[in-house]
């Protein structure tokens, strides 16, 4: 081409949470079934929506009105129904104009970072949610700044690391929280919220709370929207119904913003996300339609404490088993359906490796690279077809270890993956010594 046409941030855009499938489809397709333990699609993995959401769903879509456009904002009802429910809970009060409607969280997080000036940042956690991760790296051209998420201290935020940067780099506008957190399955404390909202006031920021699974968190989590502690700072929450329902095909997310008034420029900045929304025209109608008979129904918070319940016994008992093998740091998550394993420092090394059939380890030599992590995944899915993202090259983080989902429903199931898991580990992490040992001559070892 004449000119350059490619986004300089383009090379940041990497999603392996999916790029993986087509691995494990190779391997698939070469005799190996596979364990999907990549994507947090619940209904995918087998959980069904239950039939009376079923039953709203097909007498909202008998309505023609549910094939017509919907206001750019979103559905008048719908997000006045959404505001109410938040002013219920007590924290800053908002009306159904804050809130804007998306083709779910992907495309507000894409609008938002678009929406950005270029010299403008948005510092993340560490590991880092590669939709986010690489949207805003994508925006600046640059790696994404973040902060630390420590697993030796159950994966709370490194407060001082997160203003020591803050404080070095002034083009810093926004910290973004994603609560729970994905892909650790951690949950911020209050006062944990509390102080970074004091870290945004003091240097003049806003905060980006991602808390797309906010009713998925656990008993005794002590789960706190933005909205409980935000005070007078500008921020803009995140929410949708791919999780929940669960409905992530629906793609329905919205935004809330709080505090625009207080602050010109950040105004300004929720009104181009508008303006960019009405380029689109609108978000889709169906589920917004939908949203408030579901969420209103008496049966909808029941509902869900008996998924979160069943997600709450499946990250204990992962600890139980995976917590055995002392090469690994492992948390029970408080909230969505995920969980992250660490391996120690000097845990891992190029020689170790696990038995695979020849066309399962032709298949992934290619895309064995220098991340010690990823290493790791692609013999555990060539030799048991478990299928779990690695934690360096899937979530930005310059941690080593590996995520899998709390979502296997069949319970015997999941007991016996947790079982292959830790034997597969168990194996990898021994196998450069087995291969060491019997490198050396017979006459050495017997001597």
């Amino acid at each position: 081409m004449r000119t350059a046409i490619v986004h300089p941030g383009a090379d940041n855009l990497r999603y392996e949470i999916r790029q993986i499938v087509e691995v494990a489809k190779a391997i698939a397709a070469a005799g190996q079934p596979i364990r999907w333990e990549n994507i947090g699609d619940p209904v995918a993995k087998g959980e069904n929506p239950p039939a009376w959401i079923k039953e709203i769903v097909g007498e909202v879509a008998a309505d023609d009105l549910s094939f017509a456009y919907s206001p750019t904002r979103g559905l008048d009802d719908t997000r006045a129904y959404i505001a109410n429910e938040r002013n219920l809970e007590g924290g800053i009060q908002i009306t159904a104009e804050d809130i804007l409607f998306f083709n779910g969280l992907g495309d507000a997080i894409s609008t938002i970072y678009g929406a950005l000036h270029p010299a403008a940042r948005v510092i993340g956690p560490n590991p880092a949610y590669p939709t986010h991760s690489s949207a805003e790296a994508a925006h600046a051209g640059a790696p994404h700044i973040t902060y630390r998420l420590d697993p030796q201290n159950g994966w709370k935020p490194d407060l001082a690391d997160l203003e020591s940067k803050v404080a070095a780099n002034p083009q810093i506008a926004a910290i973004l929280i994603i609560n729970p957190d994905n892909p650790t399955g951690f949950v911020y404390p209050q006062e944990t919220l509390a102080a970074i909202v004091d870290i945004a006031r003091r240097y003049g920021l806003f905060l980006i709370s991602d808390e797309i699974y906010s009713n998925l968190a656990y008993p005794g989590s002590d789960m706190r929207k933005l909205a409980s502690v935000i005070g007078e700072v500008p921020a803009i929450a995140m929410r949708g119904i791919s999780k929940e329902f669960p409905w992530p095909g629906a793609r329905c997310g919205w935004i809330e913003v709080y505090n625009r008034d207080r602050d010109a420029d950040f105004d300004r900045f929720a009104r181009s996300l508008l303006e960019t929304k009405m380029l689109e025209v609108c978000a889709t109608t169906l589920p917004q339609r939908v949203l408030p008979r579901v969420m209103g129904d008496a049966r909808y918070y029941p509902y869900l404490e008996q998924r979160v319940s069943a997600y709450d016994r499946r990250a204990k008992r992962a600890v139980e088993v995976l917590s055995a093998i002392p090469e690994l740091t492992i948390h029970p998550a408080r909230g969505a359906f995920y969980m992250t394993a660490v391996f120690r420092h000097g845990a891992l090394d190029l020689a170790q490796s696990l038995p695979a059939s020849e066309v399962a380890s032709t298949i992934i030599a290619p895309h064995l690279s220098a991340a010690l992590d990823q290493r790791f995944v692609l013999h555990l899915l060539a030799s048991t077809g478990i299928c779990v993202v690695p934690l360096s090259t899937g979530f930005n983080s310059d941690l080593q270890g590996f995520r899998f989902t709390l979502l296997e429903a069949d319970e015997g199931k999941f007991e016996t993956l947790l079982f292959d898991l830790a034997a597969a580990l168990r194996a990898y992490l021994a196998s450069a010594k087995a291969q060491a040992k019997s490198a050396i001559p017979a006459s050495v070892s017997a001597a």
